[in-house]
């Protein structure tokens, strides 16, 4: 046998190592969430997409939901207008709103898709109002979390209360890939902006999911073991909870680890925090034995 047969022995095993988990994931639907640091380079987006039209191609039923909060904090800041944030989420006035809906929907999402169909797949982008997909209620007040006690409305944030997931499930079975804006459809019409991990983790729910995987721009989770920050390959969903608590888990990725126990308190039965700035961290997590982030489970 030549050396460049021998050579190609290691990607033949891997391919074997895969088998199984193809086996047992065809013809099921994965929910990835995706935004943050893992969309900033254009490198980091095609390594994503060229996964998501892997797993389409092996029997997989990608769908992709995507945030955009960093871009639209930019074009605020381009525009004069200084974004607020309270306990996490965006105060979000009419003026906002139109701007939310011009990144995520105008420039985004329709990015997303160029990407898809520059890569051999075949995607088409959503709002969460195109047929009342995510339908929607105002969140309201929330304390500012400051001294002053006081409340402040959050204007047009929304939280779900609905999800119709057929639109999605039809262009599934059709051989596209549903891309998905975190906009939903308020009571009266009116678009509402909502928190994509959230949306991801009901979504999830919704379509009776395999998996939910959010995209992050860190390892994992990590604990502190004997003044150490110990990596976490493998945690269950009440160990989350607990450490939710303790403020072991804190900041941003507080929605991450939610959107997991929403998904898994709703049948999921496997969800994953992976980081998106690896390259091709999709297929090492679902199609290998060791993974690569943190497998959020039951």
């Amino acid at each position: 046998m030549n050396q460049e047969a021998l050579n190609n022995i290691p990607k033949a095993e891997v391919l074997v190592e895969a088998l199984p988990y193809m086996r047992a994931f065809a013809g099921k639907y994965f929910v990835v969430k995706y935004g943050g640091q893992a969309m900033v380079s254009q490198e980091l987006m095609e390594s994503v997409i060229v996964d998501l039209v892997l797993l389409k191609y092996i029997g997989v039923k990608p769908v992709l939901v995507h945030g955009g909060g960093k871009e639209v904090s930019a074009v605020m800041e381009k525009m004069g207008k200084e974004p607020k944030f309270v306990n996490g989420l965006r105060v979000t006035d009419d003026e906002t709103m139109e701007i939310v809906e011009m990144v995520l929907n105008g420039k985004i999402n329709q990015k997303i898709v160029s990407l898809f169909n520059q890569q051999g797949g075949r995607a088409v982008g959503f709002s969460g109002r195109d047929a009342e997909i995510l339908q929607a209620r105002r969140v309201g007040s929330q304390p500012a979390g400051d001294v002053s006690g006081e409340s402040v409305d959050l204007g047009r944030v929304g939280e779900i209360i609905q999800i119709n997931p057929d639109l999605l499930q039809a262009v599934s079975d059709s051989g596209y890939i549903p891309v998905l804006s975190s906009i939903g459809s308020g009571l009266n019409g009116e678009s509402l902006n909502i928190n994509a991990d959230h949306v991801a983790g009901e979504l999830a729910v919704a379509l009776k999911a395999e998996k939910l995987i959010v995209l992050s721009d860190v390892d994992g989770v990590y604990k502190e073991e004997e003044g150490k920050q110990e990596f976490i390959s493998s945690i269950a969903k009440e160990e989350i909870r607990a450490m939710i608590m303790s403020g072991a888990i804190s900041g941003g990725m507080i929605p991450k680890v939610e959107s997991c126990l929403l998904a898994l308190d709703g049948g999921v039965r496997r969800t994953h925090i992976i980081d998106g700035r690896v390259p091709h961290s999709l297929i090492l997590e679902i199609f290998t034995d060791s993974g690569i982030g943190t497998m959020v489970k039951q």
